[in-house]
């Protein structure tokens, strides 16, 4: 398992995807939630908000949902990959059953 974490523009945007990516059962859940970013871009400190979306999926569809955010929006944001070492094994089950 990993959490893949993506910053959006907004809610919406975070809404839209997650659905995309519940659809094509590639995760098993989504979870969003606003923040507030600070970034250097072009030469100048920029502050707004923004939304931080977490998905919750295996390593093997990284690539597929990255797809689908870039598919999705028109800008340069974060898509990473966090690791995770350890999860209780009833999410695990959960993970496997809901994707392909």
């Amino acid at each position: 398992m990993i959490l893949i974490y993506i910053t959006l523009n907004n809610a919406s945007e975070a809404r839209e995807i997650s659905k995309k990516i519940l659809e094509n059962k590639l995760a098993n859940c989504a979870n969003w939630f606003p923040i507030t970013c600070m970034y250097s871009w072009e030469g100048k400190i920029t502050e707004e908000p923004e939304v931080a979306l977490i998905v919750k999926t295996k390593k093997l569809y990284f690539d597929k949902i990255e797809k689908i955010v870039k598919e999705s929006i028109d800008y340069t944001n974060c898509i990473a990959e966090i690791p995770v070492r350890r999860q209780r094994k009833e999410f695990l089950d959960w993970l496997d059953s809901a994707t392909k």
